[in-house]
């Protein structure tokens, strides 16, 4: 197994979708539909690596993960957002800002998504982190 990943996003099809490709690339996956959720899941499950969407209700992805990134042993943090062109790139700095260790702009490819997981996981970072094309 190359490790286990949390990922939070509030689009059931994109949760999906990025679950079967860490699942098929050998993680374990665990889930959750918002922030709040995340952050509990986080603390019970000890997750390798967290990716998670920044604008979602309850909690947004800011706020889970600076409570994520406090606790003892933080996992790695891969904020992802596709909350407009500038918008998005400036919601994407600002995770950066605050412990996201990568970022990652909407709509991505899966197998990029999976590149920059191995990477962060691993300690490496893959290049330039990705605000948008």
């Amino acid at each position: 197994m190359q490790g286990k990943v949390l990922i939070i996003d509030d689009d059931p099809a994109l949760l999906r979708l990025m679950a079967m490709a860490f699942q098929a690339a050998g993680f374990g996956v665990v889930s959750a539909d918002n922030g709040r959720k995340g952050v509990r899941m986080a603390s019970a499950h000890r997750p390798d690596l967290v990716v998670t969407d920044i604008v979602m209700p309850d909690i947004e992805g800011i706020g889970a993960i600076r409570a994520i990134k406090q606790g003892a042993r933080p996992p790695k943090v891969i904020a992802i957002s596709g909350a407009g062109r500038s918008r998005g790139a400036d919601y994407l700095s600002w995770a950066k800002h605050l412990g996201a260790d990568e970022v990652l702009a909407k709509p991505f490819r899966m197998a990029e998504l999976m590149k920059i997981s191995k990477s962060v996981i691993a300690g490496g970072l893959p290049g330039a982190t990705e605000l948008g094309n």
